[in-house]
């Protein structure tokens, strides 16, 4: 048994250096928006920023002022109110005839065979006139000199997509608990360095900033390929890859914020419709996601007070290195990095959400979303 626990534990804390070593190399040698050139007007093409809203009233105003107030010469905003029904609709159209930069859309029926954000997104595409898309979110911050830096690091690098990765708001323990691990699970699972690299198969894309030139999007099939994925914003990055297209992604720091999901409570629920779907809504692979959490960090941190000799040893640096994985995700959080020692607090709250999704999924045969109901059958013949 000796043996065993001295095998095991040496397998997960190697895993884990493994892990540790390709976070080292890739994190650092991504491109950076703060690093970037802004261009000057003369060469700053055309830019349409598109995004979906639905009963955002609460949120819209704060972001739209962000949209609305950038430093860049020629660009365009097309918003789609998602069959609102709150204050959505007259927020966009107050704005509006304010500024002729922006363009409001009213969806009022979701034809069969779309998802409410896809379609929403594909009618503000057929209304755009940007050589250049930027897809966000309504409740997305941005910078004033986002928009020329973010096409200077594009243009510079010859990437015809960009995704940014920048600051989530989070606060309260639970909240931060929860993101420190999601911030490790998605550095680990996406490896967002890798997008860039043409030999690699890894791809990424966020829903608060992705910028794609036009072009591009037209040859991937735009939101018509992604009418039935719930995990759209991903997808577009995955497209793009496939494609034989050259992308990227880089950090942008305090230039993209989102508040994601107001308390734990909130987060867990929101994320109730797409957590199973990052499985392909295929069981088996979650159940793998789960039992990978689960032996990669809340089983070395219970098993350590019951071990002794090689298999204490080595389970001690199965605890040691994703903490100090976890310290820089808190640090990029702006979350106390003390925080750090919950990480096994928050892969359980993780598992959770992958449980619950899984499980409520299976139980109501599909999900709901923006109000409507889409069944299982219908969502796994629609994944890209």
């Amino acid at each position: 048994m000796h043996i065993f626990w001295t095998a095991l534990f040496g397998a997960i804390a190697l895993l884990w250096i493994f892990e540790s070593i390709a976070l080292v190399r890739g994190v650092p040698s991504m491109a950076s928006l703060a690093n970037a050139d802004p261009l000057p007007d003369a060469r700053c093409p055309a830019v349409s920023i598109l995004f979906a809203a639905r009963d955002e009233a609460e949120k819209l105003p704060g972001a739209l002022a962000t949209f609305l107030a950038l430093d860049y010469p020629r660009y365009e905003v097309i918003a789609v109110d998602d069959r609102s029904e709150d204050g959505t609709g007259a927020i966009l159209e107050a704005a509006a005839n304010l500024d002729r930069r922006l363009k409001r859309v009213r969806i009022d029926t979701l034809p069969a065979g779309w998802l409410g954000k896809p379609h929403a997104l594909e009618q503000a595409y057929e209304r755009s006139s940007g050589e250049w898309l930027v897809f966000t979110d309504a409740d997305v911050h941005f910078s004033r000199d986002l928009l020329r830096r973010a096409l200077g690091l594009a243009l510079a690098r010859e990437w015809v997509h960009l995704t940014l990765l920048g600051v989530v708001e989070v606060f309260g323990a639970g909240e931060r608990m929860a993101m420190i691990f999601f911030g490790m699970a998605f550095a680990i699972g996406t490896r967002p360095w890798s997008a860039s690299d043409s030999e690699s198969s890894g791809y990424n894309g966020v829903g608060a900033f992705q910028l794609i030139r036009r072009s591009t999007y037209e040859a991937i099939g735009t939101h018509k390929r992604l009418a039935m994925e719930v995990v759209d914003d991903m997808k577009i990055g995955k497209l793009v890859k496939e494609g034989g297209f050259r992308s990227g992604a880089a950090t942008a720091g305090d230039s993209v914020r989102v508040r994601w999901h107001a308390g734990l409570r909130n987060m867990i629920r929101g994320t109730t419709k797409n957590f199973f779907a990052t499985s392909g809504f295929k069981l088996g692979v979650t159940c793998a996601q789960i039992f990978g959490v689960l032996a990669m960090c809340v089983f070395p941190a219970a098993a350590l007070a019951f071990l002794h000799s090689w298999p204490r040893a080595f389970d001690a640096i199965a605890v040691l290195v994703p903490l100090i994985v976890a310290g820089g995700v808190a640090r990029q959080l702006r979350a106390p990095v003390f925080l750090a020692v919950t990480y096994p607090v928050g892969g359980l709250i993780f598992v959770w959400m992958l449980a619950r999704s899984t499980i409520v999924t299976l139980w109501q045969g599909g999900i709901v979303w923006r109000g409507t109901f889409y069944p299982l059958e219908e969502l796994r013949k629609g994944v890209v």
